[in-house]
């Protein structure tokens, strides 16, 4: 079994692509941080998610138990396993990134792509119908999804040149 020629890289498509892969990380760090935030405002007076206030939803806690102590509990569950999967999702971005992108693992800048895309895909456009996309609701999770694509555009252009570089080398 013959040995795979390393890939030889220079200087600046290795500092493109580490550079791409901590804005990726970071980005996934953002989400763990939204995610706290979400879990901490379950427990919290305003029992309410970030950013999502009496303009959006006219009945706070005290109302919801009151209404329904079944129902209160059910989306202080709800509240919690979100958190929780955001949480995750944040994890998983911030790992594959920092030791796989990083490394210039085409499969980890793939999948760090495709979780991203898919997890915000689904959750973020049921915002918009019933009025819940406040700029302080969504705005972390926006920022956090502008970092994350400064970051893949960076080192996405650093796996490109690897590709480019491995093909002159052979």
């Amino acid at each position: 079994m013959a040995a795979v020629p390393a890939i030889q890289t220079t200087p600046a498509t290795q500092s493109r692509l580490r550079a791409g892969a901590a804005l990726m990380a970071l980005a996934g760090l953002a989400f763990v941080g939204y995610a706290a935030a979400f879990l901490a405002l379950n427990f919290s007076g305003a029992f309410l998610e970030l950013g999502i206030g009496p303009e959006q939803v006219d009945k706070g806690r005290a109302e919801v138990q009151a209404f329904s102590p079944q129902l209160h509990h059910y989306i202080s569950h709800l509240h919690i396993a979100l958190s929780g999967f955001i949480a995750a999702t944040g994890l998983a971005i911030a790992a594959l990134s920092w030791f796989g992108v990083r490394r210039g693992e085409r499969w980890a800048f793939a999948a760090t792509v495709t979780i991203t895309a898919v997890s915000l895909a689904i959750s973020v456009p049921a915002h918009y119908p019933w009025g819940l996309a406040t700029l302080g609701h969504l705005g972390p999770v926006y920022v956090a999804l502008l970092i994350f694509l400064a970051g893949a555009a960076a080192a996405y252009s650093g796996l490109r040149d690897m590709t480019v570089e491995a093909g002159e080398s052979s």
